[in-house]
């Protein structure tokens, strides 16, 4: 049974400062198969850009991902979670703040960032969301 978020987080975070253009965020999403990056300035946290911030605070705007920044587009107010959190704290922090990743915090670092698709497949393995989430990408 899986019982703290570090459990189940991805330990792997992929940063990005507040003056990064979208192409290039979008170039690491692609790359390192991920649908988010955290947005860090000299340590400290800022935001996170995801796939779907890119898609619609930029392109459906009309915005040029050549010249869209990170900060222009990121989420600020953010929802954290302490490594030590249990997965259940994750969930109900989801559902409060109506986000589908968290960053994963230890004192001011990020060390981690757990996703929605992470906390289906440690609660139960067996849902559609955890078996989508689990199979590789399609490509």
């Amino acid at each position: 049974m899986v019982d703290s978020v570090a459990e189940v987080m991805s330990p792997i975070v992929r940063s990005v400062t507040p003056d990064t253009h979208l192409r290039e965020i979008a170039q690491i999403m692609r790359d390192e198969n991920v649908g988010d990056v955290v947005v860090t300035e000299s340590g400290h946290l800022r935001g996170i850009v995801t796939d779907r911030d890119i898609v619609v605070r930029c392109l459906a705007a009309g915005g040029d991902p050549d010249r869209v920044r990170a900060q222009d587009v990121c989420s600020s107010e953010l929802v954290t979670v302490p490594r030590q959190s249990s997965v259940g704290d994750a969930v109900h922090a989801m559902r409060s703040a109506t986000v589908r990743r968290l960053p994963v915090v230890e004192g001011d670092e990020v060390v981690g960032v757990v996703t929605m698709g992470d906390l289906a497949r440690a609660v139960d393995s067996d849902s559609a969301l955890a078996d989508v989430s689990a199979a590789e990408p399609n490509t």
